[in-house]
């Protein structure tokens, strides 16, 4: 697979998947803190975006250190990815409306809540691994298991983004 191929692959899992563990730092200590969130991925512009509250403790996290790690996984799928990166949060109301669909009105009443910030990850490093598929790897699993052998799994790649 080429380089070009491998980027291919993360963006399109980050697609396809779509919601992710949003991985801070839990202030100025080397606790973490990991939390579901809904990501937009827009590869065009090298960018993961996220609707987050200004309210919430992630965004005075990000403002005191900005490495995160964004983890997806589609277990029913057996495809996962983790991306690296840095996060800054803005107030654009622009991108707000554009990210912005019904299923937020699960944590604000509408696109112009003032509190709504946008959530913007630079990725600079992903890893991802696709199987086969469950069905298969199970399959693989149970035969290396009898064998002895080690069953091929799938793709794994870590990439530059």
């Amino acid at each position: 697979m080429t380089h070009h191929t491998d980027q291919t692959q993360v963006w399109d899992l980050i697609d396809d998947i779509k919601f992710a563990m949003l991985v801070t730092h839990d202030g100025e200590g080397d606790e973490l803190r990991a939390r579901p969130m809904h990501a937009h991925g827009e590869r065009d512009e090298d960018t993961i975006y996220f609707l987050t509250d200004r309210r919430h403790h992630k965004d005075d996290e990000i403002r005191i250190n900005d490495n995160v790690c964004v983890a997806f996984a589609d277990n029913s799928g057996m495809r996962y990815v983790s991306v690296t990166g840095t996060a800054t949060v803005v107030d654009d109301r622009a991108k707000v409306k554009e990210l912005w669909d019904p299923s937020n009105k699960a944590f604000w009443d509408s696109e112009d809540d003032p509190n709504i910030r946008v959530l913007r990850v630079r990725p600079s490093m992903a890893e991802f691994w696709a199987s086969p598929g469950k069905i298969v790897t199970t399959v693989k699993m149970a035969a290396a298991a009898l064998t002895g052998a080690k069953p091929d799994l799938g793709v794994n790649r870590k990439v530059a983004l």
